[in-house]
């Protein structure tokens, strides 16, 4: 087959798990991506990247991307003779894909994968809900990341197409566990309201007022400000560890004991199944998708939204316990190598692209 991908080439869940799908597709397939910047996880590949130019013109206060997205999707779909356009977060990547397939008279199959803002928080806005739901009812295939962002699709906008939940995946090759002396309790976000920063926050400081740890921040967003504040107002400064964005999470996971995602929304929880696949223990709220990721008592834990009180009794039962860390990690990458590898999920795709070509 021949694949056009399409995604936000940011640090975030959907532009991470289209890269690795496009990566994996790459094996078998002709795999083409069209973006307004190359995602940093195909860097070093030969994986065609064909960018979205976007006139900067006085007259317009925001450049209209949707419609030289169109025009690029348009141009590569002729120039490529592509199959199927799959756009990963619906909001405008599904209204440009539509655009774009009247154009070609309608030569052209479109996949919509909804990653979770884009249906629960972005597509809900009156600005956007009706062409959101036109736009992604107008798609050949629609899939979603988990059975949860399924139906609250199906309930929020009535939407008429048969949505397939395609869980998201990791390469479990990748990551792994290193021996340290130091505990170290992790979060990786895009530091957005959404995240609850400050319960992370809040928890650590629980967590090390019983135990030495040291607190990693991954990623970059909006709230950073505000977690350098409360970190100095805890006086954290010498236990916590901004690292900004960083390409290879791998390497951070690998030396990490606990992992918090005291998240309002998650969809499914990338973040969560990559510190699963290093074999780290998950500290999640019990939201959205999560439950499908993390087996409450098993593989992880599962507390009520805002409760860091639970969360950090949780960390210290870990934290306090070699071999039961160890034994809830081991469970978590089984729980990984069961139900989430690429060869697993992948397989799921290139069958679902076949059922959208045939019907």
């Amino acid at each position: 087959m021949r694949i056009g991908i399409t995604c936000y080439p940011t640090f975030g869940g959907s532009g991470v798990l289209a890269s690795e799908l496009g990566r994996e597709l790459a094996k078998k397939h002709e795999v083409h991506f069209i973006c307004y910047a190359q995602p940093f996880r195909l860097e070093g590949t030969s994986i065609p990247f064909h960018k979205v130019s976007v006139l900067a013109y006085p007259l317009f206060k925001f450049p209209p991307y949707t419609l030289a997205l169109a025009s690029k999707m348009l141009e590569v779909v002729r120039e490529e003779d592509l199959d199927i356009l799959h756009v990963h977060y619906a909001i405008p990547h599904s209204t440009s894909a539509y655009l774009a397939k009247k154009l070609l008279q309608d030569n052209i199959s479109i996949v919509t994968t909804l990653h979770g803002t884009d249906v629960q928080l972005v597509g809900l806005d009156a600005s956007y809900k009706s062409v959101t739901k036109f736009s992604i009812e107008q798609s050949d295939g629609v899939t979603a990341v988990s059975k949860f962002l399924r139906d609250l699709t199906e309930n929020e906008f009535s939407i008429s197409n048969d949505i397939r939940v395609i869980y998201n995946f990791v390469d479990p090759s990748l990551y792994w566990s290193t021996p340290h002396e130091e505990k170290v309790v992790t979060h990786v976000s895009n530091f957005r309201p959404l995240k609850r920063i400050s319960d992370v926050i809040d928890t650590f400081c629980k967590i090390s007022a019983v135990v030495p740890a040291r607190l990693y921040l991954v990623g970059d967003g909006p709230d950073i400000p505000l977690a350098e504040e409360l970190v100095k107002k805890c006086k954290l400064q010498d236990k916590a560890t901004f690292f900004g964005n960083v390409r290879s999470v791998e390497d951070i996971l690998a030396k990490t004991d606990i992992f918090l995602l005291p998240s309002e929304l998650e969809s499914f929880g990338l973040s969560a199944l990559e510190a699963m696949a290093s074999s780290v223990p998950v500290i999640a709220t019990r939201v959205g998708g999560l439950p499908e990721v993390i087996d409450h008592g098993e593989n992880g834990f599962l507390c009520e939204l805002g409760n860091t009180e639970e969360m950090a009794e949780y960390a210290l039962d870990v934290l306090k316990d070699e071999s039961y860390q160890k034994e809830i990690g081991r469970k978590a990458r089984e729980k990984v190598e069961k139900c989430f590898t690429s060869d697993i999920i992948v397989p799921q795709y290139e069958k679902y692209y076949r059922e959208v070509l045939n019907q």
